[in-house]
Order: C-alpha cells, then sequence, then structure tokens
C-alpha cells in the first residue's frame, strides 16, 4: 500500500495535482475558443487571462501535491517554510490574474467606443478615463497583494503597530518628498475626469502643435506634427494655458490669407474658390467664405475661411486653397499680383524757384575752363613739406 506521506506519495499526488489544473486548463481552452469562434469576446478574454489562469492553476496545484503527499521525514520548519512560499505565490498570481480580469473587462467597454469614426469626442473621453482607472487597478492589485502577503508573516502585526505609533513623522515626511509626484498623479486622475484633454485632442503646447497620444497618472505625452514626442508633466494641463481644438468636436475652420494689389477682384477670386472647394474631399461643405478684410498700406488684405472634418484635414485643405488661389492669380488674374508703386511729380509752377548759377548750368567740375580749374585743385597732387623744413619757414632765424 502507497504511503502517501513519503517521497514517491509526494511525486504521485503533485503529478495527479498537475495533470488536474492541466485538464481543467485545456477543457477550459477548449470552450473559449468554441465561443470565440461565434462571440469576440471569449476570444478576447482567452488572449488576455490564458497566461495567469494557468500560472495560478499550476501553483494551487503544486501546492495541493505538496500539502497532500508532503513527507514526515522533512522538519516541521522547513514543511511551514514550504508552505508560506506557495501561500505567498498564489497570493502572487491571484492578484496577476485578477487584474487581467479587470483589464479584460475595461477592454469589453472600451471596444464600443471607436476613435476611428468622426464625432469622436465622446469615446475619446471614455477611453482616457478608462485607461487611468486601468492604471490605478493595477496599481491597487499591487498594493493589495503585497498587503496581504505582509499579513503573512508572523511579525506583521507588531512591525504594523509600530509604523502606525510612528504614522504622523512618517506622513509629514512622505508628503513633503512626494509633494511632486502626488500632484501630478491628483492632476493626472483630474485630467482624466474633467475633460480638459482626452486622448486623441489636438492641442497647442508652448507653441507647438500635436495629438495627444498617451495619459499616465504622473505626465502626458504629446505627438508633435513632425512625429516627435513631448513628454509634459500633468500638472502643466492644470496649471498652465494651451489650447484645446477638439474640446468640444473635431470639426475645425482655417484661415488662407493674402495681401493683394487694388485691381484684384473679389467676386472672380470668390467663384475659383467655390471650384476648387468643389474638387476636394477634404472640404467638409460646412464654411468656404471669401472676405475683403482690410484695404490699407497700399494692399488689399483677403481672407479665406474654409472647413474640414478634423485638424490634418484642414491643414491639407488650406495648403491646396493657398496653391489653387495662387496659380489662377498668376494664370488669370497677373494684375492682382501685388505692385509697388511710385509717384514722380514735377514742381508746381507758382512755387519760387532758386537763381540758377553758373555751376548748375554748368556743373562744379565741367563745362567750363573755370569748373576744370576747380578739378584741379581736388585731383592734382600735393607737395609735401617735411617737419624740418615747415618749422625752418614758420620760424626763420633772428639774424634773418
Amino acid at each position: 500500500m502507497l504511503e502517501w506521506h513519503s517521497w514517491p506519495g509526494l511525486a504521485i499526488s503533485t503529478l495527479i495535482a498537475v495533470a488536474i489544473a492541466a485538464i481543467i486548463a485545456l477543457v477550459a481552452s477548449l470552450i473559449l475558443g468554441a465561443l470565440g469562434r461565434r462571440r469576440a469576446w471569449a476570444s478576447q478574454l482567452a488572449r488576455g487571462c490564458r497566461v495567469p489562469f494557468r500560472v495560478l492553476l499550476l501553483v494551487i496545484a503544486l501546492w495541493v501535491g505538496l500539502t497532500i503527499g508532503i513527507p514526515f521525514d522533512i522538519p516541521l520548519p522547513q514543511a511551514e517554510a514550504a508552505d508560506h512560499v506557495f501561500l505567498i505565490v498564489t497570493i502572487a498570481a491571484g492578484a496577476w490574474f485578477a487584474a487581467a480580469l479587470v483589464i479584460y473587462f475595461e477592454d469589453l467597454g472600451l471596444s464600443r467606443y471607436r476613435l476611428d469614426v468622426p464625432n469622436n469626442q465622446y469615446a475619446r473621453r471614455v477611453r482616457t478615463q478608462v485607461l487611468i482607472i486601468r492604471r490605478l487597478t493595477v496599481v491597487a492589485a499591487v498594493v493589495i497583494a503585497l498587503g496581504a502577503i505582509l499579513l503573512t508573516f508572523p511579525g506583521a502585526q507588531a512591525a504594523g503597530a509600530s509604523i502606525l505609533a510612528s504614522a504622523g513623522l512618517i506622513s509629514v515626511i512622505a508628503g513633503i518628498a512626494a509633494q511632486s509626484t502626488l500632484g501630478n498623479v491628483f492632476a493626472g486622475v483630474q485630467l482624466a475626469f474633467s475633460g480638459a484633454i482626452r486622448l486623441d485632442d489636438v492641442v497647442i503646447v508652448d507653441t507647438q502643435w500635436g495629438k495627444i497620444e498617451e495619459i499616465t497618472l504622473t505626465y502626458v505625452v504629446v505627438r508633435l506634427w513632425d512625429d516627435r514626442r513631448m513628454v509634459l508633466p500633468s500638472t502643466y494641463f492644470t496649471t498652465q494655458p494651451f489650447e484645446n481644438w477638439t474640446r468640444q468636436g473635431s470639426q475645425l475652420l482655417g484661415a488662407v490669407e493674402f495681401d493683394l494689389d487694388w485691381r484684384v477682384t473679389p467676386a472672380e477670386m470668390r467663384e475659383e474658390l467655390a471650384r476648387l472647394l468643389a474638387r476636394t474631399e477634404s472640404w467638409d461643405g460646412r464654411v468656404g467664405v471669401l472676405q475683403v478684410t482690410d484695404a490699407v498700406g497700399g494692399f488689399v488684405h483677403v481672407r479665406v475661411l474654409v472647413s474640414a472634418k478634423d485638424a490634418p484635414t484642414l491643414f491639407d485643405l488650406r495648403c491646396y486653397v493657398r496653391e489653387g488661389l495662387i496659380g489662377w492669380l498668376m494664370r488669370e488674374s497677373p494684375r492682382s499680383v501685388p505692385h509697388t508703386r511710385v509717384t514722380m511729380a514735377a514742381p508746381d509752377e507758382g512755387s519760387p524757384r532758386r537763381p540758377r548759377s553758373d555751376a548748375d548750368a554748368e556743373g562744379l567740375f565741367t563745362g567750363s575752363p573755370d569748373a576744370e580749374k576747380r578739378a584741379t585743385e581736388f585731383t592734382e597732387s600735393i607737395t609735401i613739406v617735411p617737419d624740418v623744413e615747415r618749422r625752418d619757414l614758420e620760424d626763420p632765424p633772428a639774424h634773418a
């Protein structure tokens, strides 16, 4: 007869427990695989929870096999230590599986809110909030698991009492040391539920145009127009002003401006704008106007307003309209190109005139013998007298 509390019994009990765990995992995989062919949620559950579920089953199976077949010749402290290790590993695996389940349900809810559709501001808001909740869930699962593991140690109660006795001092020190971090955490939660920014929002921060790519508990990642990433602390968006172009909706207006000559014909230019907008799919049909907004300083200021479904499409539409109107101006209306005019006016007949001299009529240095003489005074060589001779000439000897 087999003695279970022996080394052969330990091996057999462990193999039986592992086999039972493998059968359970196989049955669960087959059931979810069959459902996954008809239901998307089943395949999503299998992908997200397969690994933590199997790890948890394996740990429990090994623990049960050890409990059933542990030999009597193993000392009690070692047996208790092994049992304690399996308890800790089971708590950790259970926390992993619980976090995976929560993330699965969050993803299941997010699948109802798509971002690849027009007017997706509500979906982006929900996705932002759920992603923040996901991070909080993972942090909570880790904290709870660590607390449960600490409670399994016999001296945890005494350590907890000593920690509570000095909680006041520790809280003050932790508050001072982690003030910036805690501020960013609270700011991240505030951003998630206030709706100030959401994933895929188009923003301008620090004169940079970009999209909100990621929102965490402590920082926000902005993907700039040239694929650079700007990482900002969460407190930036709660303390500094910034522009959010998609706060209420993704549809936007954009301006294309020209400084043209006074001979421009706005009516013809407006007709060309209508033809350009009719030939592109970037225009959403809401706004397409051309107005003369100013006419001072020798130029006519023309502003074109167009609308598009989102910021990238609006940028392309503005470039398209600008290029098309410039081509039309150069081709059909070159007179509208800006010109600089200079008016040359003769003096009035009634204004007094200065008497004309010979120098005015003949020129200062040309035209007469006197003028030529004056020119030679400026162009002929100059004789330089040495300093000694100059002093002799200026101060002749007394006997001279």
